[in-house]
């Protein structure tokens, strides 16, 4: 019985090794357990030799395509058939108009290509067996009665398919040769009944598989050379593409040493850009608010400008808009200004000035003398217009913590101050005091410093101060350019679109 397979077209999966092939059954061997086909294809490839012999150990599927009709020779589809047929086709006997058997070809899932298959007259069927079963004798011969009795059923399918016409159906003459040609054209593109399209589906990710841009974009580009297309305006390079953060302009590498002293700087620090900035002597500074005070840049004009900056640091550290709020005027922030009978605590008088236009309550502590500096009646007369509050003993001092202390009560040339009585109770109400400390322009010696800061507020230029005076900040006083040049100091603004900047240690 295995003799009834010889001329079958099937398809033999081999494993991931070996891979699958198609062709025509030309021997099979029931002693050997072997099968042989001719005309094999190979992974949609024809293969060089006339025939392939195969072990049943070697088979994991076997797939049968093509059964040859009762009417067909042992050749049905011949060289022709093979060469134009892809693998992975599978076919059927179906009915023709004079009641004999031909062949239907239907596509299968394959990573061949497969062509468009023509429309034929049944729908076709696939006979698979199960990849778990191997070629052995029985397993042959039940497949082999299977497939008689599937080619009786069709024969008789067949045979009554050609008998149940009506005899008076007759096929209408064509009228005229014009007439003919239009209907004959017709007949080819309309003529098929919707039952006879097959449905099958055409394999686009195995002809995909096959196109090779990589090899398609290299012959454009030889044909571009070659042709000259390239010569004649077209870019050999791609343009440049950006991000969405990316400056898409050129600009000029940024300097970050952009502020030299005349001496070596004892420390330096460096702003968030990365720009660094130099620490300069107390002489040298003390230098630089002469000159600009002879250019016009006078004590008081310094002096609010102090404020101002101070000030508006001051209100970022109680909370900002988060805190200072039309709506939370039960949460108004509490503020102890510390302040000594000089300039620098004529700047303290300033800052605690613009605080209390902004709504914070200010509690100014400023000691007792018969004659007081200029500078600090002046502030004084403003800052008895506001609603703040100017106390003279530190008993008058809130004794719960509040939220931010001030600190101008030390200087750099009044050293006799710290000795006085006033200025060691105030340092301890305020070391007692759990709020945090911000000093305004404070002095170099670390010893000088009474009261410990977590915040201090440099002038122009920092000066080299300790770790005691926490994170320092530098402020804008509105210096000019070549006041600074004038001392000596090649100055570049580092502030930015900013008055008062962060500065950290290198």
């Amino acid at each position: 019985m295995a003799t009834d397979w010889l001329g079958s077209i099937v398809s033999i999966n081999c494993g991931e090794s070996l891979g699958v092939y198609q062709g025509r059954v030309s021997a099979v061997d029931q002693v050997s357990q072997t099968i042989s086909l001719t005309r094999p294809f190979h992974n949609g490839v024809k293969c060089l030799v006339p025939e392939v012999t195969f072990r049943a150990g070697d088979i994991t599927e076997l797939k049968i395509l093509e059964i040859p009709g009762p009417g067909d020779s042992r050749q049905c589809g011949d060289s022709q058939h093979m060469d134009t047929a892809t693998p992975g086709v599978g076919c059927q006997v179906g009915p023709s108009q004079n009641g004999t058997g031909k062949v239907l070809k239907k596509p299968m899932s394959s990573s061949a290509p497969q062509n468009i298959p023509r429309r034929t007259d049944m729908k076709s069927q696939d006979i698979v067996i199960s990849p778990q079963q191997q070629c052995s004798k029985s397993y042959m011969d039940r497949h082999m009665e299977t497939l008689s009795q599937s080619k009786g059923f069709r024969r008789r399918h067949n045979s009554w398919s050609s008998s149940s016409r009506h005899p008076n159906q007759v096929t209408p003459k064509k009228s005229g040769l014009k007439n003919g040609q239009m209907k004959s054209k017709d007949d080819e593109c309309f003529g098929d009944d919707i039952d006879e399209i097959p449905d099958t589906d055409f394999d686009f990710e195995g002809n995909l598989a096959l196109f090779d841009k990589a090899a398609v974009f290299e012959e454009i580009e030889t044909y571009e050379r070659r042709s000259g297309t390239r010569s004649r305006g077209t870019p050999n390079e791609k343009p440049a593409r950006y991000r969405h953060d990316e400056n898409i302009l050129e600009s000029e590498p940024i300097v970050y040493r952009r502020i030299v002293v005349p001496q070596n700087p004892h420390k330096e620090f460096c702003t968030d850009s990365g720009l660094v900035v130099p620490s300069v002597s107390y002489e040298l500074h003390k230098k630089l608010l002469a000159v600009a005070e002879k250019h016009g840049l006078t004590l008081e004009r310094r002096l609010e400008m102090t404020g101002v900056c101070a000030s508006q640091m001051a209100l970022s550290l109680l909370g900002g808009p988060n805190r200072l709020n039309p709506k939370n005027v039960h949460q108004r922030p509490t503020v102890a200004l510390l302040c000594g009978p000089h300039v620098k605590g004529a700047q303290g008088i300033s800052c605690g000035r613009h605080l209390s236009n902004h709504d914070v309550h200010v509690i100014l502590f400023l000691p007792n003398f018969v004659k007081m500096l200029e500078s600090i009646t002046n502030e004084l007369n403003l800052f008895s217009k506001t609603q703040g509050q100017q106390v003279s003993s530190v008993k008058d001092l809130p004794d719960t913590p509040v939220d931010l202390v001030i600190n101008c009560l030390d200087c750099h040339e009044n050293a006799f101050l710290r000795d006085q009585p006033w200025y060691k109770a105030v340092v301890d109400w305020a070391n007692q005091n759990r709020a945090p400390v911000l000093s305004i322009d404070p002095p170099i010696s670390e010893m000088e410093l009474g009261i410990d800061a977590k915040w201090s507020l440099a002038l122009g230029l920092p000066l080299p101060l300790g770790e005691r005076a926490g994170r320092v900040y530098l402020c804008d006083i509105g210096i000019p350019q070549k006041v600074f040049q004038e001392v000596g100091i090649n100055y570049h603004s580092p502030f930015g679109c900013k008055f008062v900047i962060p500065l950290h240690s290198t």
